[in-house]
């Protein structure tokens, strides 16, 4: 860079690039050393269903399977979610009847002794629905906000459900913008 001192007469200044250097190493060493390690989220075992026609391909599991059942309204929204016969109200409820399944509640160890979760979900049932029920089943972030508790390691999902037919898609859509009228009014 040059600098014009009113004569015409132009003086280099220098540039000593060294201690920006210095800060830029400092700063990398700063955040390398604050870095918390967590382990993976979302780290369990998905088994997805083969892809066949005929169910005898699937061999059952010797562990307990937990049947867990999301139901959809024709929009894609949750309709019920319902484990086993009984029929829950919300996530919430669901993760504490998995606790009480994995033992956590009575003081066991975690990860349920081999039980397995079965999640059969409707063709037009949102994503967000699947991930809150996976997150529901699979652990939570223990209070010291450090340490992840792990309930369900083996989930899988049942056999895809068919998508409803044309005619009543058309049909279940009026439905629900009769509805949603019905609600404004």
């Amino acid at each position: 860079m040059k600098i014009d001192k009113g004569g015409g007469d132009f003086q280099k200044i220098e540039i000593n690039m060294t201690p920006m250097i210095d800060a830029c190493f400092q700063l990398i060493i700063f955040f390398m050393l604050s870095l918390r390690v967590f382990s993976p989220e979302g780290d369990f075992g998905i088994t997805m269903p083969i892809a066949s026609t005929r169910p005898s391909d699937i061999s059952p599991s010797s562990s307990a399977v937990v049947k867990i059942r999301l139901a959809a309204h024709p929009n894609g929204n949750l309709a019920g979610i319902t484990m086993g016969d009984r029929k829950l109200s919300s996530f919430a409820q669901l993760h504490n009847q998995i606790r009480e399944i994995s033992g956590l509640d009575s003081g066991g160890p975690a990860g349920a002794g081999g039980a397995e979760v079965e999640l059969d979900c409707d063709y037009n049932l949102k994503y967000e629905y699947v991930v809150d029920a996976l997150n529901a089943v699979s652990g939570y972030v223990a209070n010291d906000k450090q340490t992840i508790i792990r309930m369900i390691e083996k989930i899988r999902f049942g056999r895809p459900r068919d998508p409803p037919p044309e005619e009543n898609q058309g049909a279940a859509q009026e439905g629900a913008k009769q509805e949603a009228a019905g609600e404004k009014n």
